[in-house]
């Protein structure tokens, strides 16, 4: 790029800024690149916060790259692209932008897809909204937050009955690769009562996407749900924003006074990005090659999610947690277990069955349960996991025929439920069962003689 003055400098990017409505750091001072590494890029000559945007690039040509700020040492910043890196020489220059990361929020983009930027992926026009909010919502006095004393009705039995789910409640799906979490979830934004529904697919395969929304979500799902779909192929900046945004879009619907499910798929995608970018910068690993700023990341993230102030809506969160290789003790497995109200397992075991929703009961649990059920519905999902459990203990002398009947009664009346309670944990994925039906049908399970 030809060398130009700063003030010659300072014009055309005036001049740019104009043409995209947006505002500069005052006074503008361009700085240059200095080194390349990766999707790392080191500037100097220019200050910014970290956290901040800088246009890096031909910008009188209007084909400048945005990049964040993620960290500085001394004089050097160091930058991450937002947008693919192609195309950048050495010594292109360097702006700092001002203000900060905004979503375009309204009613009007109910039934939209947007990407990372809040930008319409759906070919269906522009976004027609009045309103921006800040990407990074406000942190919310706990004191203030409203118990969590409401059960959500999700449609799906097993959960409704063993696993109840409260409104505002954050919740983890752990699950490896082809249990059917994606599914789960799909079931979920068609059948829960909630009146806007905010779906984040992060970082998945990009087959997924339209997948998830045609085939999964449906039509009629759809009416009433926001998808913000960031691929795998995306920066990690991206994959950072992504679930930002969708979080951002329920505090908005939330702060409306409506009940919101949010939905992200999936928590370690956004782990793994914030992994890239401190790797990248020189932060030292720590727990299986994560460094400490993910553990930080994570909770900031989480707790934005729940009951608002008293008199407020609420969002009710599920986060999809990969357990890489079925390991249950995957840091950020362990990570999300200690910070969320709750984790639901899916089990390769019941999915390699046929067995769908493939939940593992026995190893799921919600903590806000005895709040929000009464005593005779804790009682009996507590028989449903003693035989259940019983069962499981005793499987391999029951297969092979070691097991005499009589010489143990609560083996002998697992054995007599076990086909029932399979039946009632399964569910087709267009069978919704609502709440009542579903504490109806394990009242009448638990009350079965033979």
């Amino acid at each position: 790029m030809d060398s130009l003055s700063n003030d010659a400098y300072a014009t055309m990017l005036n001049t740019y800024r104009n043409s995209i409505e947006d505002k500069y750091l005052p006074p503008i001072v361009a700085g240059h690149l200095t080194r390349v590494v990766g999707l790392t890029l080191e500037a100097k000559g220019c200050r910014a916060p970290v956290g901040g945007r800088c246009l890096v690039g031909n910008l009188s040509s209007h084909q400048g790259m945005e990049a964040e700020v993620v960290g500085f040492d001394e004089e050097k910043l160091y930058l991450m692209p937002i947008d693919r890196m192609q195309g950048v020489e050495p010594g292109e220059k360097v702006l700092p932008m001002s203000g900060i990361y905004k979503v375009q929020v309204g009613d009007n983009i109910l039934g939209r897809v947007l990407d990372g930027r809040g930008n319409p992926l759906d070919r269906k026009g522009k976004l027609l909204t009045d309103q921006e909010i800040p990407l990074y919502g406000e942190e919310i006095n706990p004191l203030r937050r409203a118990r969590i004393d409401t059960p959500l009705d999700v449609g799906i039995r097993s959960i409704n009955s063993l696993l109840s789910v409260g409104r505002g409640q954050r919740i983890g799906l752990f699950a490896g690769s082809g249990v059917g979490k994606s599914v789960l979830l799909g079931m979920m934004t068609r059948f829960t009562e909630a009146e806007v529904v905010v779906v984040g697919l992060i970082g998945e395969r990009g087959r997924e996407v339209k997948d998830f929304i045609e085939n999964i979500l449906g039509e009629e799902g759809l009416k009433r749900a926001v998808v913000i779909a960031v691929p795998a192929d995306q920066t990690p900046i991206m994959r950072l924003h992504g679930p930002a945004l969708a979080t951002s879009i329920a505090e908005f619907f939330a702060a409306q006074g409506k009940n919101v499910l949010l939905l992200i798929d999936s928590l370690t995608r956004y782990a793994q990005a914030q992994r890239e970018i401190g790797l990248a910068i020189g932060e030292p690993p720590t727990t299986k090659g994560y460094p400490p700023s993910v553990f930080a990341k994570l909770p900031a993230l989480v707790e934005r999610a729940g009951n608002g102030i008293n008199g407020s809506g609420s969002i009710t969160a599920f986060y999809t947690v990969l357990t890489e290789g079925d390991d249950q003790q995957d840091p950020i497995a362990d990570s999300a277990r200690a910070i969320l109200d709750g984790h639901i397992v899916l089990s390769r075991y019941y999915a390699e069955m046929g067995h769908y929703p493939a939940i593992d009961v026995e190893a799921s649990i919600s903590r806000v349960m005895t709040d929000i059920t009464n005593a005779q519905q804790q009682q009996m999902a507590k028989r449903f996991r003693r035989l259940l459990s019983v069962y499981q203990q005793n499987k391999d002398l029951i297969s092979v025929g070691a097991y005499t009947q009589g010489s143990d009664a609560a083996i002998d009346e697992a054995i007599m439920m076990f086909p029932r309670l399979l039946h009632f944990l399964q569910q087709g994925i267009n069978e919704a069962v609502d709440l009542p039906q579903s504490i109806q049908d394990l009242e009448v399970i638990m009350r079965a003689k033979s």
